[in-house]
């Protein structure tokens, strides 16, 4: 597999890799003949991986477009997440305590390089943290307490963070590694059947399931055999207690759904929303690109930078629909009629974020909303716009007129072809439940995006199958943890 290591600056690089290429960031993201290359195994080594920076575009993008970036998007919120990280600790704790033993000092930085340390008395805690926290160049810093070492902070480092006593060595470590020597990760063991089920009492009426709903998955699963708990964000101690994990509240990387879900698919639950869905599902940029480089029919779409701006009139035109990378509810997502509104709200959103998704305004006085479980049609519904508005949800109102009326039918009756492009978009992502919406025009459907927590409410997405919905839900749950049970039985 032809190896991309991709820097900031070219110069940020200094060693040559048999059989490996370097290119900038910039050009990475927004020249074509990257998007259009296969089977790349891509080596992100940009000076920063915060939150929709430069660095961590590389990796989501790559993701997109088939590439295999290391770090993945989801190491990159695994290493800015405190909770995280001292998970990380406590599971390697007998590892720390051992490598650290014979030192005095009080605090100890480790530099890890493609899983390895100069040190060879490092070198098993050097292969667990990079089986952890899986990035080309690392440092960790731990400190001694009065219960022994600890972890205190994971850093990415570039290249030129290296210092140059070390060089040698990092460039033997990823000749090693570009040649595919890297570990794989291990699996947990997991037996019981307990699902919980993570919703938010404060959410109200922009929650994905009401309580009436929550009680019928409850209900479902118990009929089942599953014994199911609601928790909230307090009970994020107690994932190991059950077998799987339903998250029922708003999804976001940045956010304490996106923890559960990591340390929750970590331990061996079986999880919806998994991470990978919830990172993938809740990035505009991300699906954009997928839908692009799998030929998934969508309206006209440019994902917009500082430097091609001026090209969103002549691809796109007026009105356009620019839209925040991560934003849910119809939040973040405006309405631009020419040039001036839309150099304002770039303004704007680029103080947020360096990519934002343009697309053509496809005026429709519904969407439609094909609920995939398991790779499978569930449900199809209807949801019409808002009173009065170009959007399903007018954000700005509260009560009567929020939202605009919806009608769910059986999934046959929907437009056939509504339902392929659904399946085709969602089975991108992966094999959970997703709620893909599609716009009908002219004949023909354009898939707007696909959400990875789509809306479950009594009386709504359930007209048709009624409880038979959750028990279908809950079904798979239990055909999931019966499979890992006697998977890990077998081993």
């Amino acid at each position: 597999m032809p190896a991309l290591i991709v820097t900031n600056n070219l110069e940020d690089w200094p060693f040559e890799v048999p059989g490996a290429e370097v290119a900038d960031a910039q050009s990475y993201l927004t020249q074509p003949e990257y998007a259009r290359r296969r089977n790349v195994k891509l080596f992100n080594l940009c000076r920063s991986y915060a939150y929709q920076s430069t660095g961590y575009y590389v990796s989501l993008l790559a993701e997109a477009r088939g590439h295999k970036p290391l770090p993945s998007v989801m190491t990159l919120q695994d290493m800015a997440t405190p909770s995280l990280v001292q998970l990380a600790s406590e599971e390697l704790e007998e590892a720390i305590q051992h490598s650290f033993a014979p030192l005095q000092s009080k605090e100890f930085t480790l530099s890890v390089y493609f899983g390895r340390n100069l040190a060879k008395r490092y070198e098993v805690l050097s292969r667990k943290l990079f089986n952890i926290f899986e990035s080309p160049l690392l440092r960790f810093r731990f400190a001694r307490g009065e219960d022994g070492w600890e972890l205190k902070k994971v850093k990415t480092i570039s290249a030129s963070d290296v210092p140059e006593s070390h060089r040698p060595f990092v460039l033997e470590a990823a000749t090693r590694h570009f040649a595919g020597r890297a570990v794989s990760r291990g699996k947990e063991v997991r037996y019981s059947y307990d699902l919980a089920i993570l919703h938010d009492p404060e959410e109200h009426e922009n929650a994905p399931s009401d309580e009436k709903a929550l009680k019928k998955f409850v209900k479902a699963g118990e009929s089942l055999g599953l014994s199911v708990e609601l928790i909230t964000r307090d009970e994020y101690g107690r994932l190991s207690e059950f077998d799987g994990l339903f998250i029922r509240q708003t999804t976001q990387v940045n956010h304490y759904t996106y923890r559960f879900s990591r340390r929750a698919a970590r331990e061996g639950l079986v999880v919806i929303d998994d991470p990978v869905s919830i990172a993938r599902c809740t990035n505009k940029v991300y699906l954009a690109e997928l839908l692009e480089h799998h030929g998934v029919p969508a309206p006209k779409t440019l994902v917009v930078h500082r430097e091609n701006i001026d090209r969103v009139e002549e691809l796109i035109g007026w009105p356009c629909v620019l839209k925040k990378p991560d934003g849910s509810f119809s939040q973040g997502v405006v309405k631009v009629h020419n040039a001036e509104e839309l150099k304002t709200q770039l303004t704007a959103f680029f103080k947020e974020s360096e990519l934002v998704v343009a697309q053509e305004f496809l005026p429709t006085d519904f969407d439609w909303r094909i609920g995939i479980l398991n790779r499978r049609p569930l449900y199809a519904c209807k949801y019409h716009m808002a009173k009065g508005h170009w959007q399903i949800i007018q954000q700005e109102r509260t009560g009567a007129g929020r939202y605009g009326k919806s009608e769910t039918l059986p999934v046959e009756m929907a437009p056939r072809r509504a339902v392929q492009v659904a399946l085709k978009a969602a089975n991108l992502v992966g094999d959970g439940l997703y709620g893909v919406d599609i716009k009908q025009s002219g004949g023909q459907f354009h898939v707007i995006e696909v959400n990875d927590n789509p809306n479950i409410d009594a009386g709504v997405e359930d007209q048709i199958l009624r409880d038979d919905l959750y028990r279908r839900i809950m079904e798979v749950f239990l055909e999931r943890i019966d499979l890992r049970k006697a998977r890990n039985f077998r081993q």
